[in-house]
């Protein structure tokens, strides 16, 4: 029995604590920067596999090494352990016990995998070369995010590659999805103030109505992406919350639009954030009011390796068949795993998560977003197959390490 197999035998018996892991951590959930019982929880679980943890890393995060009994390359595999700002509303018996807090991104799951490929590599020491480093990030979704203080700290520190996984409830379970090169958006933050002149709802005319400037504004700047992009270039401009005003008869002095941009390009990117300025600021001068922005960049694109890509195709077909895999768009939701990238060469992927048949239908961020568990199994199949195929092609001589 090869390697692999011995892997995918250690994790078939794995998976009813990954199922169990999964669904302790979706009772528990803890906000960003804030996972401290989450952490300590995690370093008991991997203690009790026998890996060397530290902890402490980033803050919250977790670095756990699993050392081959043979010469070979290091490997870092990352997973994210935060929860969203969410009121779970699933009707299952592992609903969130954490009023407003839930796992609605499925980074349970991604824990939950990491401890079982934890587990799969300390049972098998013998059989893998080198090192295997299993990185549980803190803050995947609030910027600046986790992974810049995990590298601070040295968790990719003599690693030669590095591999993630995603699991996504938009793909049917059983399919598995990259792209080489662009493949996630830069996901920016944008806050606008409005500032008119309050009064009696009785009397417009002596007002300066935030609430019609701020809609105006609205209208305004979808203008950006249908007149002044070029139609080839990905690009969205989304104004997620309008807050004004308190009561029936008041006119609005104040107004406050939040929203995001994402884009794949810095060129695109900076005209964006340059047509914003002009929109915002014209609007508001145009109706007697005045507008502030504050534009707030976010993690850049997520850039896979070519190389590492086309590994992903190879060793994903081996291990689930060419039917399964496919080649994903571009996706225009962000993450923070492209800061690996810009260190070491690695691939981010996705594993499909969505299946009607056990309620997960539901997009991520939703109050009733929940997986397919069975998906657990085949992300980490597919970043043990990632890193056993490196470490393969390493000490064959076709990569130097």
């Amino acid at each position: 029995m090869n390697l692999n197999s011995k892997l995918d035998a250690r994790l078939q018996t794995a998976y009813p604590n990954m199922v169990a892991w999964r669904r302790y951590l979706h009772q528990h959930p803890e906000l960003s920067f804030q996972e401290k019982e989450t952490s300590r929880w995690i370093a008991d679980r991997l203690r009790e596999i026998g890996c060397e943890v530290r902890e402490g890393v980033g803050g919250y995060g977790l670095v756990a090494t699993v050392h081959g009994t043979k010469p070979g390359p290091a490997i870092a595999l990352r997973t994210d352990i935060d929860a969203l700002p969410i009121q779970d509303e699933k009707d299952t018996d592992y609903i969130s016990t954490v009023p407003g807090v839930m796992h609605a991104c499925g980074h349970d799951a991604h824990t939950a995998t990491m401890l079982a490929i934890a587990a799969c590599y300390q049972s098998n020491r013998d059989e893998f070369a080198g090192e295997r480093r299993l990185l549980f990030q803190p803050a995947e979704e609030v910027s600046p995010g986790g992974a810049i203080g995990m590298i601070k700290d040295g968790a990719l520190a003599g690693i030669d590659a590095v591999y993630g996984v995603h699991l996504w409830t938009p793909i049917p379970y059983g399919i598995v999805a990259t792209r080489p090169g662009p493949f996630m958006a830069a996901p920016d933050e944008i806050y606008i103030d409005i500032v008119g002149k309050g009064g009696h709802g009785a009397l417009p005319h002596e007002t300066i109505d935030a609430v019609f400037v701020g809609s105006a504004m609205v209208q305004a700047l979808q203008s950006i992406v249908s007149r002044s992009m070029n139609p080839l270039d990905p690009v969205v401009v989304t104004i997620g919350s309008f807050h004004a005003g308190s009561t029936a008869n008041v006119i609005a002095e104040r107004c406050r639009l939040t929203g995001t941009v994402r884009t794949f390009n810095d060129d695109v990117r900076a005209l964006v954030r340059q047509r914003l300025e002009s929109v915002v600021s014209h609007t508001a001068s145009m109706y007697g009011a005045s507008a502030y922005l504050e534009y707030r960049y976010g993690y850049p694109t997520v850039v896979n390796d070519a190389k590492e890509a086309e590994r992903f195709f190879k060793v994903a077909a081996d291990a689930f068949g060419a039917e399964a895999v496919k080649e994903s768009t571009l996706i225009m939701a962000g993450e923070d795993f492209t800061y690996y990238l810009r260190e070491v060469p690695g691939c981010f992927m996705f594993v499909g998560a969505g299946n009607p048949e056990c309620g997960a239908t539901f997009p991520h961020h939703h109050p009733r977003f929940d997986i397919d568990e069975r998906a657990m199994l085949k992300s980490a199949k597919l970043m043990m197959a990632m890193a056993e195929d490196f470490a393969a092609e390493t000490l064959s001589g076709r990569i130097e390490s």
